[in-house]
C-alpha cells in the first residue's frame, strides 16, 4: 500500500544530529531502505519535517522504519494511505457511474 511517512523532527535533537553528523546518515539510510518514489522536507508548526511517500510492503516494516526517527531525533511519526492521480481513477471507475 502507498503511504505518506511524515517525520517531525525534535528541534534540539535535530540540532545536535546535524552538529554530530548522523542526521544526514539516518535520512540517507532511511531513503535506502524504503527507496520512496518522492521525498521532501521541509518546516511544519515550527520543526524539520520529512515527507516520504513509499509503498509499505507489509505494516510489520513500521517499527524498522519509525524507531530510527523516533530514538535518534525525537520525532512524532504518522503514516497515511494516499493515492496517486492513477489509483484515484481506478478507484473511482469501480464505483459505476
Amino acid at each position: 500500500m502507498r503511504v505518506m511517512l511524515k517525520a517531525s523532527m525534535d528541534t534540539e535533537k535535530a540540532n545536535e544530529a546535524i552538529r554530530n553528523g548522523t542526521l544526514a546518515k539516518l535520512i540517507g539510510e532511511s531513503l535506502e531502505q524504503i527507496k520512496p518514489e518522492a521525498a521532501y522536507f521541509t518546516s511544519d508548526h515550527g520543526k524539520r519535517t520529512a515527507y516520504l511517500v513509499f509503498d509499505m510492503q507489509d505494516s510489520s516494516q513500521m517499527p524498522v522504519i519509525s524507531e530510527p526517527y523516533f530514538m535518534q531525533l525525537g520525532a512524532e511519526i504518522t503514516y497515511t494511505p494516499v493515492m496517486n492521480v492513477d489509483d484515484m481513477q481506478k478507484g473511482l471507475a469501480q464505483l459505476g457511474r
